[in-house]
C-alpha cells in the first residue's frame, strides 16, 4: 500500500457567547422565522471583547491532540507541522500559525497560514495530507478557525444572522492507504472571475495603495447572496462527484456528505445533485452558523459526537468559499474521539 496521511485526532471550540435568532430580533429588523427559513440557522457563537482567531485556533488544537493521545502516542510532541486555515488572522502580519504552534508548545515546527475563505479547511488538509506523503512531515495538526464576527457590519441583518466564530482542528499521521482514516483524494479548484461575490473590499494591498480612505461600508464583509448560492451548489457538487469517480465509489457506497455549513437550503440543493437521502447529509449549522473554515471540522465534530459518524462510514468533506474556491476530501472514518470539551482536572 502507498503512503498516505491518516486522520487520528478531532477537536472543536466555540467562543462562550451564543447569540440566538430572538437576540438578533431584539437588535435588528428581522425574526427568528425569517433566518430558519432562509439559512436554517438558529443561533451562532461570537468571540468576545479581548478574544481573537488564535485563542479559538488553540482550543481547538489543543483537543484535537488531546483525541490524538486517546487513540495512541504522544500527539503533540510529535507533531511537524502546524496550518491554520483562516481569513480572519490576528493580524495582517504575520501569520497566525506560527504563534498558535507556539502557544500549543510545538517548539520551532514550520507553520503557516492558508487563506481559502470557506474552503481554507479543504485546501489546510490537501496541503498537510501532500507534505506528509512527500516524507517531509510525520504528523500535522490542521486547524480551521475564523472569527467572522469581527468582519460583520453590525446593521446588516443578512450576515450577521448567517455568520459565528468558532475552530475546528484535525491530526494527521503518516500511514498507509489502506487504513481508516486514511485520506483517499482531493479535488480542489478556483475561480478567480467571482473574487467580488464574496469579499471584503477594504484593508488589502489594492486599497490602501489608492491613498484613499476606504469607502462607505468597503471595510465590512459583502456577498451577493443568489450567484454564491448557484456557484456553492454546482461547484461542490460536481467536485463531490469527480472525487467519487477519483477515489472508485458511487453515490450509493457514500454514507455522509460533510458540506460546507454555508445554507441548509445549500446543503440539500448539493444532496438533490448528486441523489442522496437526507439522511446522508450532515447538518450542525442550526447551532453555530456558517463558521467559515472552521465549519467543516466542526461538523465533522458534532456528527462523531453525536454518534452520526461511524467507524466504516464512507465520508467526503466539501467546501466552497471567496475566491471562488470550492475543494472536496475522501476517507473511511476512523475509530476516533472527536474532544470538544475540556478535560477533566
Amino acid at each position: 500500500m502507498s503512503r498516505a496521511a491518516v486522520l487520528c485526532g478531532l477537536g472543536g471550540a466555540l467562543p462562550a457567547t451564543a447569540v440566538t435568532n430572538e437576540e438578533l430580533a431584539a437588535q435588528l429588523d428581522t425574526t427568528d422565522r425569517w433566518i430558519r427559513t432562509r439559512t436554517g440557522i438558529g443561533r451562532r457563537y461570537v468571540i468576545a471583547p479581548g478574544e481573537a482567531t488564535s485563542d479559538l485556533a488553540v482550543t481547538a488544537g489543543g483537543r484535537a491532540l488531546e483525541s490524538a493521545c486517546r487513540t495512541g502516542g504522544d500527539a503533540a510532541a510529535e507533531v511537524d507541522l502546524v496550518v491554520v486555515a483562516t481569513s480572519t488572522p490576528d493580524r495582517p502580519c504575520p501569520a497566525t500559525a506560527p504563534g498558535v504552534a507556539h502557544r500549543l508548545g510545538l517548539g520551532k515546527v514550520p507553520a503557516f497560514d492558508v487563506a481559502a475563505v470557506c474552503t481554507g479547511f479543504v485546501y489546510a488538509l490537501a496541503t498537510a495530507a501532500s507534505v506528509i506523503t512527500a516524507g517531509v512531515a510525520r504528523r500535522a495538526l490542521v486547524i480551521g478557525a475564523d472569527t467572522f464576527s469581527t468582519l460583520l457590519d453590525p446593521a446588516d441583518r443578512t450576515t450577521r444572522a448567517i455568520f459565528g466564530d468558532g475552530a475546528g482542528a484535525v491530526v494527521l499521521r503518516a500511514g498507509e492507504s489502506d487504513e481508516p482514516g486514511a485520506l483517499l483524494g482531493f479535488d480542489l479548484g478556483s475561480d478567480g472571475g467571482g473574487a467580488d461575490l464574496i469579499t471584503v473590499r477594504a484593508g488589502g494591498s489594492r486599497q490602501r495603495a489608492s491613498g484613499r480612505p476606504p469607502a462607505e461600508g468597503d471595510q465590512w464583509f459583502a456577498m451577493e447572496g443568489r450567484p454564491v448560492f448557484t456557484e456553492a451548489v454546482i461547484n461542490m457538487s460536481e467536485s463531490s462527484q469527480r472525487l467519487l469517480d477519483r477515489v472508485g465509489w458511487t453515490t450509493g457506497q457514500l454514507d455522509k456528505i460533510v458540506a460546507h455549513q454555508a445554507n441548509v437550503r445549500i446543503l440539500h440543493a448539493v444532496g438533490e445533485q448528486l441523489g442522496l437521502e437526507e439522511k446522508q447529509i450532515v447538518v450542525n449549522l442550526d447551532r453555530v452558523g456558517n463558521t467559515v473554515a472552521a465549519s467543516i471540522p466542526l461538523a465533522l465534530a458534532d456528527a462523531a459526537t453525536d454518534g452520526e459518524l461511524v467507524p466504516g462510514h464512507h465520508v467526503v468533506l466539501t467546501g466552497f468559499g471567496g475566491g471562488l474556491t470550492w475543494g472536496s476530501a475522501a476517507l473511511v472514518w476512523p475509530d476516533i474521539e472527536a474532544v470538544t470539551e475540556p478535560a477533566a482536572p
